[in-house]
C-alpha cells in the first residue's frame, strides 16, 4: 500500500463522512420556519447552525465534486489521453492551478482562523456560538484541496491514470 493511496482513501472518507451534513442542513432550514411561528424560539440557532454545517460541507463537497469531474470548469478540448505536450498539460493544468491557491489559502488563514476558534467566535448577527466553525471549514477547504492537489500533480507528473 502507497502513501498515495492511503492518502487518497483518507480524502475520500473526509468527503463520505461530510455527506450525511446535506440532510442535517435541509432538516434544519426546514425546522426554522414551526420554530419561528410554532414555538416562537430557535429559528435563529437552527439557521446559525445550518450555517457552519453548510461551511463544513462545501468546503469538502468543492474538491469531491472537482474530482469526480462534476464540478464547473473550463478546459480546452483536448483528449484526456495520448502521450503529446497538450495531453499532459491537461492532467498537470488543474493541480498547478489549484495548489498555489490552496497554499496561499492556507497558510493567509491560519492566523485568522486559529484567532477565531481561541476566542470561540459568536456569529455576528445573533451572537451565537459556532461563527468559528465556519473558519475552520475555510482551512479543512484548503487543507483537503492542498493535499489532492498534491496528489493529482504527482499521479500527472508520473504519467499515471487520474484514479476517481
Amino acid at each position: 500500500m502507497n502513501s498515495r493511496s492511503r492518502l487518497q482513501r483518507l480524502l475520500d472518507g473526509i468527503s463520505i463522512a461530510m455527506m450525511p451534513l446535506a440532510l442535517a442542513i435541509t432538516l434544519l432550514l426546514f425546522l426554522q420556519w414551526p420554530l419561528r411561528d410554532w414555538i416562537g424560539k430557535g429559528s435563529t440557532q437552527a439557521n446559525d447552525l445550518a450555517q457552519w454545517l453548510f461551511a463544513l460541507y462545501v468546503a469538502v463537497a468543492i474538491n469531491h465534486a472537482r474530482r469526480r469531474g462534476a464540478h464547473l470548469v473550463a478546459r480546452p478540448d483536448i483528449p484526456p489521453s495520448g502521450a503529446g505536450v497538450m495531453a499532459r498539460l491537461r492532467r498537470i493544468g488543474a493541480p498547478l492551478c489549484v495548489l498555489p491557491w490552496a497554499l496561499f489559502l492556507v497558510v493567509s488563514a491560519a492566523a485568522p482562523v486559529s484567532q477565531s476558534v481561541q476566542a470561540l467566535e459568536l456569529f455576528p448577527d445573533s451572537f451565537n456560538p459556532g461563527y468559528f466553525m465556519i473558519k475552520v471549514a475555510l482551512m479543512l477547504m484548503g487543507i483537503v484541496m492542498l493535499l489532492q492537489s498534491a496528489l493529482d500533480l504527482v499521479h500527472a507528473l508520473r504519467g499515471e491514470p487520474v484514479e476517481s
